[in-house]
């Protein structure tokens, strides 16, 4: 395998993607991959993680959308030394003398607009990453499948007929290079077509398990002088239904199988059921890995205090106080999270708060104190940070509506309860 030293020529640029109008109300206040994942960490730790432990740490965040907190949390986080020379450097859309000042209309769009940061001597590879997925991986087999093959490589992952309708699925040749690319197949007839035999995807040493579908999981490895003549000779927008679909038509494009967890976090379901796998005692994805560690800010917070509470299948995080009584089950609890005694949650992901209040427990002009009050009962939700949830609030979705509300403190995306960032919850409120 590539060792890592030999790494300086691989630039990773990750997509910021657009507005985030699935991920709302989350995305209301912060761009997509500043969206807090798993109690600590926000969804942009997942890509930035797997280039620091690949050893690529030339990377670039392409984004528009309310970046600010974004960029404090990469400011904060991830520096590197004087003499390794690697670098996170977020590039938002901004006006420049004789450019063009429009916004990005598109990945592709935002990658040309930058393309300079591209054409720097030394770079020989370009891997292009998404700001929304959680999974882990090591770049460095995928460049390698690349180089040994002479060609433009992009991740492939095994998919059941099922799951297709959701992905780009690509059409294979025996020797593994892309021949065709179906964008969501909707029908038999259709992932007919780009249908591979499950002997062909066991002989690369994965077992198919009843699959036969190979998807695009939106990860790319470019030779960087193709990607450049790719950005440069057209006007396509969108990396994933044009450039990829043109470089398949005109390079050599092979396909580099990836069979281990992989979630992408684009609407409020997945990101709600993704964050919950992550409480089983068996979650799907682990975070923790010795070899390959997830990376966010250090924030020196005290340990979490429990006071008589019952805890089961949760996480909880850093420098919570959890009151006397409370029942936690199969739950996420973020950081500095203030629960009152008596308070009920589950199946809930609690997103916590970016600092402690300056009079906890204490109610300041009929507005609730920051974190959750005594007595209050929530089920199947999402907390943004911030909140402020009264005394003997019963948060539960109980008449199983898939939307409701839209300025309110709490409204209902895809079934699920969410209390906006910073909303306020009175004392006695209940769902209706």
């Amino acid at each position: 395998m590539i060792e890592r030293t030999n790494l300086k020529n691989v630039l990773c640029l990750v997509l910021g993607g657009g507005r985030g109008t699935r991920l709302y109300p989350l995305t209301k206040y912060r761009s997509k991959p500043a969206v807090p994942l798993a109690g600590k960490y926000r969804l942009i730790d997942i890509p930035l993680s797997n280039c620091i432990n690949s050893g690529m740490t030339s990377i670039y965040v392409l984004t528009q959308f309310l970046s600010v907190s974004l960029h404090r949390h990469i400011r904060q986080t991830y520096r590197f030394d004087h003499f390794s020379g690697g670098f996170v450097e977020l590039l938002a859309a901004q006006q420049t003398a004789g450019e063009s000042t429009d916004w990005y209309e598109g990945t592709a769009d935002a990658v040309r607009k930058n393309i300079r940061y591209l054409q720097q001597p030394g770079i020989d590879y370009v891997i292009i990453l998404s700001g929304d997925q959680l999974y882990r991986m090591d770049y460095r087999t995928m460049l390698q499948t690349h180089i040994d093959l002479k060609a433009d490589a992009t991740i492939g992952l095994p998919v059941t007929r099922e799951q297709a309708t959701g992905f780009g699925i690509m059409r294979l040749g025996d020797d593994g290079r892309v021949q065709g690319f179906l964008e969501k197949p909707k029908t038999d007839k259709e992932m007919d077509i780009v249908r591979m035999e499950p002997s062909w995807i066991d002989s690369r040493g994965i077992p198919s398990k009843g699959r036969d579908l190979i998807a695009s999981m939106g990860i790319y490895v470019f030779n960087r002088d193709v990607l450049v003549e790719l950005l440069e000779k057209t006007a396509y927008l969108d990396f994933g239904k044009e450039i990829f679909p043109a470089s398949v038509r005109a390079k050599k494009v092979f396909v580099h199988l990836f069979d281990d967890y992989w979630e992408d976090i684009g609407t409020i379901k997945a990101f709600y059921e993704a964050n919950l796998s992550l409480c089983s005692s068996n979650p799907p994805f682990h975070l923790v890995d010795h070899g390959a560690p997830i990376y966010s800010r250090p924030r020196f917070l005290p340990p979490t205090l429990l006071e008589g509470a019952s805890v089961k299948g949760s996480l909880i995080a850093d420098g919570c106080k959890i009151g006397q009584g409370a029942v936690i089950e199969n739950s996420l609890v973020g950081l500095r999270c203030i629960i009152g005694e008596g308070v009920t949650i589950k199946n809930t992901v609690i997103m916590g708060a970016d600092a402690y209040d300056p009079t906890p427990g204490i109610a300041q002009n009929g507005t609730p104190a920051m974190g959750i009050g005594s007595g209050s009962y929530i089920d199947g939700a999402i907390l943004d940070k911030n909140c402020r949830v009264g005394k003997n609030v019963r948060i539960v979705n109980e008449a199983r509506r898939e939307e409701q509300g839209e300025d309110e403190a709490c409204i209902i995306r895809e079934g699920i309860p969410i209390v906006v960032k910073e909303g306020v919850v009175p004392d006695g409120w209940m769902l209706t």
